[in-house]
């Protein structure tokens, strides 16, 4: 896994701006996308609270199987 550190431009006549690659721009748009979505953050917040009580969807052991072989 790449190490990406953003790198801070200071500028004499304007703002400062900051640069980073492109995947992490990507993730960071994915992330906002997430978490500006009251739909899914519902259906997380679901998800994590099924897990938590142990009360989520179980796949039967044949189901687990045809992932493996995915």
């Amino acid at each position: 896994m790449e190490d990406h550190v953003p790198l801070r431009v200071k500028r004499r006549g304007g703002p400062d701006f900051v640069v980073v690659s492109a995947q992490d721009w990507e993730r960071e748009q994915e992330t906002l996308y997430v978490l500006q979505n009251k739909s899914l953050m519902e259906q997380i917040e679901r998800s994590l609270k099924t897990h938590r009580e142990g009360t989520g969807y179980r796949p039967s052991p044949e189901e687990l199987d045809a992932l493996d072989r995915l």
